[in-house]
């Protein structure tokens, strides 16, 4: 059995932390392109400059356009080609840390978030959009960033959603992870589709990334609330440094070498309905994990844990917290079918999988999220 493991060369976190860049800049090259959200960079510039100076190291800086797209991607190639640089750092958001991966296309990147809302930092791969916003495809790189860099005193200032929503998506990560394993699925640390030989075909999840997935659910149950508050009141704790770690390094190892399943299929169903469009990843994630415990007939302990601590932190627990007001069959049957495309990680839940199951489990769990907030708020 071919199982693999994969995962950035380093990752790094701490208050102050960019301050640090440019020592891994200097051990890829001399010069970087820095690419973010204008607004993202103008709020680090200091620490760019600082560390720019400190380590003897050019920073060229290319204001993002705002989409993870073909066209942003070649614009990027070639300032990164008239500048001359040897890195390219991606700076702030999720899309602005996948173009750069692009750009990248695996070698000499450095990854720095400016929030911890997902777990894709660590991946080695990207997703490309169209102009008008809508998924165009994947994109897979030889090896994961060389570098992922967290500023912790950053991230604190950022809205605390953001901090929410990465708890979100990390909740899926050990559910998921063990629904592979229990089907004997493979992971996305194989190489991807295209690129199988009889030597290097798909690969099966480890021991190591297993334990990092049960980890990252264990650290957000235990320190979630506690990191939330932090980040409302822009504070670096111990919980914080603890969340943010979970979020990112921790799930991001466990998604890519333990494996993804239905709750990451059923939230790229979600796309065909209105009102999820208005929430973050993490936090229709969050949903569409409790749907797949609601899916697999998980115990009543492990989804009323799940229900609570979704609640005491904000995240969605109904289609309802999703702007869904009225639940549709006829609708809800087209989320399931798009979460069932043969392609879909879906398939790596350990049984039989059908259209009408995922739709009939997508309103029990809309259901019993609805009654249950009704009845807490009701004592």
């Amino acid at each position: 059995m071919r199982k693999a493991f994969i995962s950035p060369s380093k990752y790094v976190q701490g208050e102050d932390e960019l301050l640090n860049l440019g020592f891994y800049i200097q051990s890829l090259g001399k010069s970087a392109l820095v690419i973010g959200n204008k607004e993202d960079i103008d709020r680090v510039q200091d620490k760019l400059d600082k560390t720019a100076e400190k380590f003897n190291v050019e920073l060229h800086r290319a204001d993002f356009g705002g989409e993870a797209t073909r066209d942003e991607v070649k614009r990027l190639k070639k300032i990164a080609e008239e500048k001359g640089t040897d890195v390219i750092v991606g700076l702030g958001g999720g899309k602005a840390i996948d173009t750069s991966k692009v750009v990248a296309d695996g070698h000499n990147v450095i990854v720095c978030p400016t929030i911890a809302a997902q777990d894709a930092p660590t991946s080695h791969s990207a997703v490309l959009y169209t102009a008008d916003h809508q998924f165009d495809d994947y994109a897979y790189f030889i090896k994961n960033p060389d570098v992922v860099l967290m500023d912790t005193t950053v991230i604190a200032q950022a809205p605390s959603r953001f901090l929410v929503a990465g708890m979100g998506d990390t909740l899926a990560t050990y559910y998921e992870a063990r629904a592979t394993r229990q089907s004997n699925s493979n992971v996305n640390a194989g190489l991807p589709n295209g690129y199988h030989t009889k030597a290097t075909g798909p690969a099966k999840g480890t021991n190591a990334a297993m334990t990092l997935a049960e980890k990252s659910l264990e650290v957000i149950l235990e320190k979630g609330y506690e990191a939330k508050i932090a980040a409302d009141n822009n504070l670096v704790t111990p919980a914080l440094e603890d969340i943010v770690e979970a979020n990112t390094l921790l799930s991001g190892l466990g998604f890519e070498s333990a494996g993804l399943a239905a709750s990451h299929a059923i939230y790229n169903g979600l796309t065909v309905l209105e009102g999820p469009g208005n929430y973050y990843h993490g936090e229709q994630v969050a949903f569409t994990t409790f749907v797949q415990l609601v899916l697999e007939n998980a115990p009543k302990s492990e989804i009323y844990e799940l229900l609570d601590f979704s609640m005491s932190v904000g995240l969605p627990i109904s289609l309802a917290d999703l702007d869904v007001k009225e639940v549709k069959y006829e609708e809800i049957l087209e989320v399931a079918k798009k979460a069932c495309i043969s392609e879909e990680s879906i398939h790596s839940m350990p049984f039989e999988i059908t259209v009408e199951a995922v739709a009939q489990a997508i309103i029990a769990a809309d259901a019993i999220g609805r009654d249950y907030k009704e009845k807490k708020q009701n004592k």
